[in-house]
């Protein structure tokens, strides 16, 4: 399985589809109605309000919305990643571990604000990157701060997403504080109107305006089979980490420049976790996409096919146990 989506042949599109159905099909045999928690904001439960009246509170449609958004991410990541040369040769193992690591959490394939808000920063992870040779940086980093925005106003703790659009104006670009200001101001247009929207219906008020953030350390997993989902998370993380850090020296300036922005990404997505608890592990699928891309440099850098192939059908086993025998 390595092998093949290892290659960037046309097939693997519909083969990545095939893999997505075997490991996502179990929350069609068991749909999930999505719960509103307090973290969910405006946006979001506007959306929400909309969907459950259009399906008559039937969950099978939202466990369609959720195949669907996910199999997306997975396509929208692999393609970014090819494109910005992400790994040396292209391929389609990002799409596949995105895959693969949304189901290590059966709380991940719930349809949810975190959910939604992958897809966003998926999209300004990948203009991040592409600020190191923008012609129009300005322009880029204000629609960057415009959809970061938006996010928050699905779910509250991605107001840590602006950290990390601060830390790609760090890395990707030199030093221009005007910049800095039109991503700020990015961020907060989406509040403008919201105001508006609150003076109309009178309920201008700062506390229906200022999100409400509180730190809350996340539970303690009390069930082996998040203990062994969780650890399918690090275990080949650690490994891609290793391997990159053992190919830094070979890859092109933007392409380091894009890693470090990885894992900051994960720092940043580790503290929208400890924002604002939400009771279960649906806000955890934030980090799911620098896992994904770190877990595909464990399955493309080693030189012998035994350890990934044996990585992977563990982390694919625990998957299929977690998501259809428990």
């Amino acid at each position: 399985m390595i092998g093949i989506f290892k290659q960037k042949a046309p097939t693997n599109a519909l083969l990545l589809f095939v893999y997505a159905l075997v490991l996502k099909f179990s929350i069609f045999l068991h749909p999930y109605s999505p719960l509103l928690h307090p973290e969910d904001n405006y946006l979001y439960r506007f959306i929400l309000t909309g969907l459950d009246s259009l399906f008559g509170h039937a969950a099978l449609p939202f466990a369609i919305l959720s195949f669907i958004l996910l199999f997306s991410q997975a396509t929208l990541l692999n393609s970014i990643c090819n494109y910005h040369k992400i790994l040396p040769k292209s391929n389609y193992l990002p799409g596949m571990c995105y895959i693969l690591v949304t189901s290590l959490l059966p709380d991940w394939g719930h349809f949810s604000a975190p959910l939604l808000i992958n897809s966003i920063i998926i999209w300004c992870w990948y203009r991040m990157i592409g600020l190191y040779n923008s012609n129009s940086p300005v322009a880029t980093i204000f629609n960057i701060g415009l959809f970061l925005g938006l996010a928050t106003l699905l779910y509250i703790p991605a107001i840590a997403f602006l950290l990390l659009l601060f830390f790609a104006l760090l890395i990707m670009r030199p030093f221009r504080i005007q910049e800095w200001f039109v991503g700020f101001i990015g961020f907060t247009s989406p509040y403008y109107f919201l105001l508006l929207i609150l003076y109309f219906i009178h309920q201008l008020h700062w506390k229906n305006l200022v999100p409400v953030i509180d730190f809350v350390l996340p539970a303690v997993p009390n069930a082996a089979w998040i203990t062994a989902g969780i650890s399918m998370l690090i275990i080949p993380f650690v490994v891609g980490g290793v391997f990159v850090q053992n190919n830094l020296n070979k890859m092109l300036i933007h392409v380091r420049k894009s890693w470090t922005l990885l894992l900051l990404f994960l720092i940043v997505a580790v503290l929208v976790i400890l924002i604002n608890k939400a009771g279960s592990y649906e806000n955890w699928i934030v980090t799911a996409v620098p896992f994904a891309v770190f877990h595909s440099a464990a399955y493309y850098y080693p030189t012998k096919k035994a350890p990934p192939l044996l990585l992977h059908w563990l982390c694919f086993s625990i998957a299929v146990a977690v998501n259809y025998l428990l």
